[in-house]
């Protein structure tokens, strides 16, 4: 029994030392209950899953979240016609990808901060709770507000938080020091901030549809 009790705590000690990148501290309180199911924090040294979960329904939910904006970085979506000025620098890099995290974390634990902490609340801040959907009756186009699902919340702000990296980027700035603003800024809920501005811009548009 007292073997047994040993291996239990030395597995629960390595699992508590566990850190993202061997650097930063994933123990994180999710304050959003909404989204406390589908933001997994489960501790890596590498959160690389390379698709394990791909063939699962609402996998998303078990890929951690440093996971998941990692790949977001990789392919940060369309802007209008400019898909290829937006991702051409890291589309399909993921050690590019990987680096730009891990500076603009370095960074927040210069200051600090944990920067996990300051992540996850940029993703509570940025996820929109309600949006528009259009409706075709009658041959019209109808404007409709619906809920926004959680795990859609999560992906939406992860998406926002990828685009407004590689817009700041095209001022000059380099891509970890333009993570770094957006987090810090989405963090605060600032409103000057790309993924808050693009969420109250899309619970405004709800606001009005309903």
């Amino acid at each position: 029994m007292e073997e047994e009790k040993k291996k239990v705590e030395e597995s629960a000690n390595l699992k508590n030392n566990i850190r993202l990148f061997d650097e930063f501290d994933m123990d994180v309180t999710i304050n959003n209950p909404g989204l406390a199911n589908v933001i997994s924090l489960k501790p890596f040294i590498l959160p690389k899953s390379a698709g394990l979960y791909s063939q699962q329904r609402f996998s998303r939910r078990r890929i951690n979240l440093v996971e998941r904006l990692i790949t977001h970085l990789m392919v940060p979506g369309h802007k209008g016609k400019k898909h290829l000025r937006t991702s051409k620098i890291s589309s399909g890099r993921y050690y590019t990808a990987f680096k730009i995290v891990d500076g603009a974390f370095k960074r927040l634990k210069k200051e600090g901060k944990n920067p996990m902490e300051v992540f996850v609340r940029a993703v509570e801040n940025s996820a929109p709770r309600e949006e528009v959907m259009t409706l075709l009756i009658a041959g019209q186009r109808i404007a409709k507000q619906v809920d926004t699902s959680p795990m859609r919340r999560v992906d939406i702000a992860i998406r926002w938080i990828a685009q407004g990296t590689f817009q700041l980027s095209f001022s000059g700035k380099k891509a970890k020091d333009s993570l770094y603003e957006i987090l810090l800024s989405a963090s605060n809920n600032l409103e000057t901030s790309f993924p808050i501005s693009k969420r109250i811009d899309a619970e405004r548009q709800a606001a009005s549809s309903r």
